[in-house]
């Protein structure tokens, strides 16, 4: 019962900027950390970003620091990534997940993912 839904991914030019978006339903959103994680292919799924159930606590892979920002709005069960001064590198499909508890970065440590959304940028 419990679905995460992404949407927001496309195709931009380098140098551009997307708002991804994960809407949830079926968990009590408000008491579950949240996560981005992302894979290209041929390659292993990796953490993007995380925010605590109350926003409190932040986590930012070394490669997106500064250019993305992870938010969370309770009163819609929504999570949002911006992503600013996008690369060819960040091209990849990208991942909403739940935990309960503390921020983690290892996927086996979430509970629950959406099916994915598609993230292209052109050089």
């Amino acid at each position: 019962q419990v679905q995460l839904v992404e949407s927001g991914g496309g195709l931009v030019q380098a140098g551009g900027s997307l708002r991804l978006s994960c809407a949830a339903s079926g968990l009590t959103f408000s008491t579950y950390v949240m996560g981005w994680f992302r894979q290209a292919p041929g390659k292993e799924r990796d953490i993007v970003a995380a925010i605590s159930w109350n926003g409190g606590n932040l986590y930012y892979a070394d490669s997106v620091k500064g250019r993305f920002t992870i938010s969370r709005d309770n009163t819609k069960n929504t999570v949002y990534l911006q992503m600013n001064s996008l690369k060819p590198d960040d091209t990849a499909v990208y991942y909403c997940a739940a935990k309960r508890a503390v921020v983690t970065t290892t996927p086996d440590s979430y509970y629950y993912w959406g099916q994915g959304t598609q993230v292209t940028v052109s050089s």
